[in-house]
C-alpha cells in the first residue's frame, strides 16, 4: 500500500479546513495517513489532525511564509521517510509548494484534482481541462506522486489516528527571496474556498454600493463571498475575491450567482459547485447552462425577497 503524506495549511494564524480534508483523503486512499503542518503555532494545531486519521504529524514553526523553506522541509521528509504520494491543497500555497517539490524531487505534478482513486500504488486523478469544459484522468509516472486537490471536493471524515507529533526544523535563512511586507485582509466571513455556501456578484449589480446586497445575503446564510472579474476590475471589491480562471477556485455545496453572465473564465472557477443558483435578467446568459436552478428576473427585485424569506426561515 502506498505511503501518503498530506500537507496542511496555516494561514493568518489559523489552520485551514483544507488540512483536515487532505488527511481525510489520505486515510481513505491508503488506510493510514501522515501529515506535515508548517506555520505559526504548528505544534499547537498538530494534534487536531489526529481526529481525521493522522498517525504521524510533522510540525514545524515558521512565522513568515517561505515557499523555498517550506518545500525543502517537505522534500526532506519525503526522501527520508519514503513517501509515495504527497497530497496538497490547491490554493495559493499549494501552487507554489507543488511546483517547488516537483523540481526538488524530480517528479511530476497533477494539479487541481477533483476526484482520486487508488490503482495499485498509483493514484488516478480526474481534473478539469479547457476551462472546465471537459475532464481528463491522469497519474504521475514515477515516485513520489505530487497531487494538488481542489478544496471542498473530497469531504472530511473523522477517523482516529495515533496523533504522534514529530518536530521538524524549517530553515528560511538561505532563502533567495525575502518577504518585505505583509498586509492581512481580516474578515469575519469564512473564506470562499472553504465555504459550503458561496454568494457571488457580477456586473449586473451595477455599482459598488449595490454589491452590498451580495454581502448581506451571504451574512444571512453564513456564506463566503466572491465576485466575477467585472466587479474586481471596477474596484468594487478586492482582487482576492475574484472567482475564475485568473482568480480562486471554489467548490461549495451551493453557489449563488447574482448578476453574473457566466463567461467561460468564471465557470472554470466554480463549475464544480454541487448546486448552482443563478439570478440574471438575460434568459440567454451562459450561466444558466450550468445552473441547477435559474431565475430570469431583475436581481434588484429577487434578492430583497430572498433576504426576507431566508430571514424568516432561519429566524434572523
Amino acid at each position: 500500500m502506498a505511503k501518503i503524506l498530506a500537507i496542511g495549511e496555516i494561514i493568518n494564524g489559523k489552520m485551514r479546513k483544507s488540512s483536515k480534508e487532505m488527511v481525510s483523503v489520505a486515510k481513505k486512499l491508503s488506510g493510514s495517513a501522515s501529515a506535515v503542518l508548517i506555520g505559526e503555532n504548528a505544534q499547537g494545531f498538530a494534534k487536531e489532525l489526529a481526529a481525521f486519521g493522522a498517525d504521524t504529524i510533522y510540525a514545524g514553526d515558521l512565522k513568515d511564509f517561505s515557499g523555498q523553506a517550506y518545500a525543502e522541509a517537505v522534500a526532506s521528509i519525503v526522501k527520508s521517510k519514503g513517501y509515495d504520494v504527497v497530497l496538497i491543497p490547491h490554493g495559493n500555497t499549494g501552487r507554489e509548494i507543488s511546483a517547488r517539490l516537483g523540481a526538488l524531487l524530480d517528479t511530476g505534478v497533477v494539479s487541481d484534482v477533483v476526484e482520486l482513486a487508488m490503482e495499485g500504488d498509483s493514484v488516478v486523478c480526474k481534473r478539469p481541462v479547457y476551462s472546465g469544459k471537459a475532464y481528463v484522468k491522469m497519474k504521475v509516472i514515477g515516485t513520489p506522486q505530487i497531487i494538488t486537490i481542489r478544496g471542498n471536493t473530497q469531504g472530511i471524515a473523522e477517523s482516529a489516528g495515533a496523533g504522534n507529533v514529530e518536530s521538524i526544523t524549517v530553515d528560511a535563512s538561505g532563502d533567495k527571496a525575502k518577504q518585505t511586507n505583509y498586509v492581512a485582509q481580516v474578515s469575519s466571513r469564512i473564506p470562499a474556498a472553504e465555504a459550503d455556501i458561496v454568494v457571488a456578484g457580477g456586473r449586473g449589480l451595477k455599482s459598488k454600493e449595490s454589491f452590498a446586497m451580495v454581502e448581506e445575503l451571504a451574512d444571512i446564510l453564513g456564506a463566503g463571498v466572491g465576485a466575477s472579474r467585472a466587479p474586481v476590475d471596477a474596484e468594487w471589491v478586492e482582487p482576492n475575491m475574484q472567482i475564475g480562471q485568473t482568480g480562486q477556485t471554489v467548490s461549495p455545496n451551493v453557489y449563488i450567482a447574482l448578476g453574473i453572465s457566466g463567461a467561460i473564465q468564471h465557470l472554470a472557477g466554480m463549475g464544480s459547485s454541487k448546486f448552482i443558483i443563478s439570478v440574471n435578467k438575460d434568459p440567454d446568459a451562459p450561466i444558466f447552462k450550468v445552473s441547477t436552478l435559474g431565475v430570469v428576473d431583475d436581481l434588484f427585485k429577487v434578492v430583497p425577497t430572498m433576504k426576507d424569506e431566508l430571514k424568516t426561515l432561519l429566524g434572523k
